[in-house]
């Protein structure tokens, strides 16, 4: 049977870091009885893809972005598999059949402006997306102030815009999975006996101009991470787990421990990830990401070959971090 993966691109995608994250699970989670997997911040849906098909005791999961159009997406792979695929045909056999740069860039602009409209039914509007993020500039999603899609045409020679067999294979996995629309705080409701949070969320930037997380009208600054949080103590206190990425503040500048602060109460591991989204190639490369999680035992305990500095293990007794600065959470 084909193998379910993300069927968009996606800025921070995980499929890189699956090894790594699976390392960090809950030691039993394999044996967890009727489990509920629940992602806030879906994005691309790397790790929801690969926590379905790797563990079949999922028997319910919950996805949620802010972003509706990206809803949509999951929903019409969901539930209209055969009319999606039906309506990408049909995008990509025109969009290859334009056999100039120039006439490809004036057909990806018309469709990037009919997206803009916001008045599409969901099939058009999702074959739109797909279409926009197969053939735009490095396959980002980015908006402006307005809501707008606004990243301009990426040149692609053959570009798949129709990947039937990745559709129908995430149709068949997402059956088990409801999908909503809205604020990360809203999944806490599904959560059930035996829940696994993963967090994805907008990662901090490490610069001024490393951010990419402006895929909706709505920034995530400091305050909302601070009120992320807040939300996973809430999850703690409920008796829940979770398991937090998140940028490595501290590994681009090593007074800046924002993250090692706000999560001092929690255990934070250090793993390496690797950039591919920069404009410029001489910033692409390897960096070290945070895994935090409210758990003591995980499946194998996370191995950094030549870290540059000690990886940090904080447990509920440290308290030197939270002397140093306070944050109000």
């Amino acid at each position: 049977m084909p193998k379910a993966k993300p069927f968009i691109k996606w800025v921070g995608g995980k499929t890189q870091l699956i090894e790594q994250l699976e390392k960090q699970l809950p030691a039993n989670f394999g044996n967890w009885q009727n489990a509920t997997y629940i992602e806030p911040f879906v994005g691309g849906g790397a790790m929801l893809f690969y926590m379905l098909q790797q563990y079949p005791n999922i028997s319910h999961a919950v996805i949620n972005d802010i972003n509706p159009d990206l809803a949509i997406c999951y929903r019409m792979v969901r539930d209209h598999p055969d009319m999606l695929i039906e309506s990408l045909r049909e995008i990509q056999n025109t969009y290859l059949a334009l056999t100039t740069e120039e006439n490809r860039k004036e057909f990806f602009l018309s469709i990037r402006d009919r997206y803009n409209e916001k008045i599409l039914d969901p099939i058009e509007n999702t074959t739109n997306f797909f279409f926009l993020n197969r053939t735009c500039f490095n396959g980002l999603y980015r908006v402006n102030k307005k809501g707008l899609f606004n990243v301009p045409f990426g040149r692609y020679a053959n570009p798949q815009i129709c990947d039937e067999t990745t559709i129908k294979a995430d149709s068949r996995l997402l059956q088990r999975v409801e999908i909503l629309t809205g604020d990360f705080e809203a999944t806490f409701d599904h959560a059930t006996n035996n829940t696994l949070f993963y967090f994805d969320p907008p990662y901090r930037p490490l610069s001024n101009t490393s951010s990419f997380n402006d895929y909706t009208k709505e920034s995530f600054n400091d305050d909302a991470q601070i009120r992320l949080k807040r939300f996973c103590d809430r999850i703690h206190h409920a008796g829940h787990k979770f398991m937090l990425s998140n940028s490595d503040c501290q590994g681009k500048n090593e007074e800046d421990n924002f993250f090692d602060v706000l999560y001092a109460e929690y255990t934070i591991e250090r793993v390496w990830a690797s950039r591919s989204i920069n404009s410029n190639a001489s910033k692409r490369g390897k960096l070290t990401e945070i895994l935090v999680r409210n758990y003591n035992n995980t499946k194998t305990a996370a191995y950094i070959e030549n870290y540059p500095f000690e990886p940090c293990y904080v447990a509920e007794e440290t308290e030197p971090f939270r002397n140093t600065l306070q944050y109000d959470v």
